[in-house]
């Protein structure tokens, strides 16, 4: 089995890895070569770089989902059967669709979303932009018009960020701090410092003085309104998590030849394996091609330099391309060293990809296909 058929034998296909590896052009090149193949395919991207949205033919990334244009495709020589559309996440957003559909009443909702504290966790709380990740994954996943759906999570050097995230945010809804915070909030909006101990009701007061009380009150509204979707929120959680299991669901292992990023990619193929998850392939990019020796003596080169390029130092110039292309060749040297390594570690249960390193970045359709090309061959 090569990625083609894992493209084609799963409707979702999650790419993961650290940053820098070339994971997000992988996820869109991953979803081209679906479209091509006459699929409707959805590519979900995390905060990507504006060159991914001009590789595909788009002025900007945006929150709503955007199609390809077919004309682009036949510009470009490429096949264009099915549908290619590309989104990128807002993660308040996400929170807040949450937020309406759990609250107990619309005046629940209304004060939650209006609170300050809210806007800021909602936006900037570590391990938020992990979970609604997979929450948005697992929306869009529910509609049956798409065929496909290619999500791009998170950069992360931390598997635990990515697999335990709807875990760790009931954890964090449902912690003592949040419960003593409770004990200290009327249902009316005020704090009671009558309601917990001394200490409590000292530590709550001279917070009260640096901070002022509206801001405690604002916390402690917060507290309240997250506490009264907690249920909706824990079963949510637990629903998103036991979706990531589901057989429909690929994940596919992005790293590059540098030793930490493969170690990197090994403990999140590992951590996969113990959450339950499947790790279908893995993907090693920017391999350095193994160049061979110029052919002729080092006379023959400056002889035939000088007729091409009669102003050049000859013997200086080949001297120089001599040593570059022995660097080359020593990164190439090593990056085969490196693939050997994790291809052995990987083993024979996931499909084990290599795409060289490219002359240029990736800017326009034409090059994300030939990534593509790489990729499923």
């Amino acid at each position: 089995m090569g990625l083609a058929e894992v493209l084609a034998t799963h409707r979702v296909v999650v790419t993961v890895g650290s940053g820098g590896v070339g994971k997000t052009t992988t996820a869109a090149a991953l979803a081209l070569h679906a479209a091509s193949q006459g699929r409707k395919v959805l590519c979900l991207t995390i905060d990507p770089a504006r060159r991914l949205a001009n590789s595909l033919g788009l002025d900007e990334m945006t929150v709503d989902e955007q199609r390809v244009p077919a004309e682009l495709f036949e510009r470009h020589g490429l096949r264009a059967d099915g549908e290619l559309y590309a989104m990128m996440l807002d993660t308040k957003r996400t929170f807040d669709a949450l937020v309406a559909q759990y609250a107990s009443s619309p005046e629940v909702r209304d004060r939650i979303l209006g609170n300050r504290i809210y806007s800021y966790v909602a936006g900037s709380l570590a391990g938020t932009q992990e979970y609604m990740a997979m929450e948005k994954l697992h929306a869009v996943r529910q509609n049956p018009r798409w065929d496909l759906i290619v999500l791009d999570t998170p950069p992360t050097s931390n598997a635990l960020d990515f697999l335990d995230a709807p875990e760790r945010l009931v954890d964090a809804i449902d912690s003592p701090a949040i419960r003593w915070f409770l004990q200290a909030f009327e249902g009316a909006g005020k704090m009671s410092f009558s309601l917990v101990g001394k200490g409590a009701a000292f530590l709550l007061r001279s917070l009260g003085k640096f901070t002022g009380t509206g801001f405690l009150e604002q916390v402690a509204e917060f507290v309240t309104g997250i506490n009264d979707l907690f249920g909706g929120f824990r079963d949510r959680a637990a629903e998103v998590s036991g979706a990531l299991r589901s057989p429909e669901v690929a994940f596919v292992v992005v790293t590059s030849p540098a030793p930490l990023a493969i170690q990197e990619a090994l403990f999140f193929s590992e951590r996969l394996r113990e959450a339950g998850m499947r790790r279908d392939a893995v993907v090693l990019n920017g391999v350095h091609a193994l160049l061979p020796e110029p052919q002729g003596t080092t006379a023959e080169l400056e002889a035939e330099l000088r007729r091409v390029e009669p102003g050049l130092d000859a013997a200086r110039a080949i001297d120089r391309m001599r040593r570059a292309l022995e660097d080359e060749r020593l990164r190439g040297v090593a990056d085969r060293i490196e693939a050997d390594v994790l291809r052995s570690k990987v083993g024979a249960d996931a499909v084990f990809v290599q795409v060289p390193a490219l002359e240029e970045d990736v800017h326009d359709l034409r090059a994300l296909a030939r990534v593509a090309g790489f990729l499923v061959a």
